[in-house]
Formats: C-alpha cells, structure tokens, sequence
C-alpha cells in the first residue's frame, strides 16, 4: 500500500509548472515577434494573420500552457491560504471552468476564423 504522504508528492505537479513555462518562453517571444511584425490594420488582414494552421495550433498549445500553469499556481495558493473545504472547492470549481472556458473559446475562435 502506498503511504498516503511522501517525499515525492508535489513532485508531478512541480515537473508540470516548470514544462509548461518551458512552453510559454519558448512561444510567446515568437508569437510576440510574429504579431508585431504583421500587424493587420483591417479585418481582412486579421483574418490573414490567423490563417495559418500552425499559428493556430501554436496558440492553442501556449494557452493550454499558460492555463495549467496558472492552474497549479491558483491549486497551491488555495491549498495553503483557503482552509474551509467547501470554499476551497469551489474556488478550485470557478478556477477550473474558467480557465477551460477561456482555451475552449479561443480554441472556437480560431477555428472559426479560418
């Protein structure tokens, strides 16, 4: 039977905070770069801006980056800050629906777009 408390705990989410913030410094500067460089100044060329696949896919990968990153963080402050069970999870609740609302509707957006 495994012990219910170890050295190894937090380690599984640890390793995912510092692999999704590899992510995001890897993306952001480039799309960053990308976005400045072809700055659309009319619908069309917004539209042309995001037409390409692997922009969107690279989009959608940096936010899903960035909502498990800001996931585990909001996790660990709740867990250490919010001691009533029942408001710690609904916290958890509203963090959760809405960071998978926000890359579901990007996700939507983006493909819609094309």
């Amino acid at each position: 039977m495994k012990s219910a408390t170890g050295s190894h705990i937090g380690t599984g989410t640890w390793l995912l905070q510092r692999a999704t913030a590899v992510v995001l410094a890897l993306s952001l500067p480039g799309l960053m770069t990308y976005f400045l460089a072809t700055l659309p100044t009319d619908y069309v060329g917004w539209q042309v801006l995001f037409a390409p696949l692997w922009l969107r896919v690279l989009m959608l990968l940096t936010a899903a980056a960035l909502a498990l990153h800001a996931w585990v963080g909001m996790r660990d402050i709740f867990m250490d800050y919010v001691h009533p069970t029942g408001l710690r999870l609904a916290l958890y609740l509203i963090v959760i629906v809405t960071l998978a609302g926000s890359v579901a509707w990007l996700a939507a957006t983006l493909w819609s777009a094309a």
